[in-house]
C-alpha cells in the first residue's frame, strides 16, 4: 500500500488534495478503507454545507461497523461524487482515483496535517 506523495493526510485517515482555485478533494484512506472492510453505504455532506476540521461532516457504514467520516479542512462543500453514493465499493476498490468522496473550498487548513510519509509512519501503512 503506497499513499500518493502530493496529498496531505489527517489522523483520522482523511486524505485531501492541493486546492485548485481554492477548492480541495477529500477522501479516505486506503488504510482506512481496509480496516472498515466492504463499505456498503455513504453519507456525504449537503453542497453548500460549511464543515469544521476534525469534527464529522459524513458516515460511512461497512460490512463491520459504522464510522464517522471527519473534514480534514474547514470550508464549504462545493461538490459531492455521486459515483460512491451509487457504488459505494469505489472507497475500497479506488480510495485516490474514483472513490474520492466531497470536494471544499477551503476557508482554513489545520497546521497538524501529515505529509505522506508522516502518513505511512504514524498508521504503519
Amino acid at each position: 500500500m503506497s499513499n500518493p506523495q502530493q496529498l496531505r493526510y489527517s489522523k483520522e485517515h482523511e486524505w485531501l488534495s492541493a486546492a485548485e482555485d481554492g477548492v480541495a478533494t477529500v477522501g479516505i484512506t486506503e488504510h482506512a478503507a481496509n480496516a472498515l472492510g466492504d463499505i456498503v453505504f455513504v453519507q456525504l455532506p449537503d453542497v453548500g454545507d460549511t464543515i469544521t476540521a476534525g469534527e464529522t461532516c459524513g458516515e460511512l457504514e461497512s460490512t463491520k461497523s459504522v464510522s464517522d467520516l471527519y473534514s480534514p479542512v474547514s470550508g464549504e462543500v462545493t461538490e459531492t461524487n455521486p459515483d460512491v453514493v451509487d457504488d459505494p465499493s469505489l472507497v475500497n476498490s479506488a480510495p485516490f482515483e474514483g472513490g474520492w468522496l466531497f470536494k471544499v473550498r477551503v476557508s482554513e487548513e489545520p497546521k497538524d496535517l501529515l505529509t505522506a510519509d508522516e502518513y505511512t509512519d504514524f498508521s504503519g501503512s
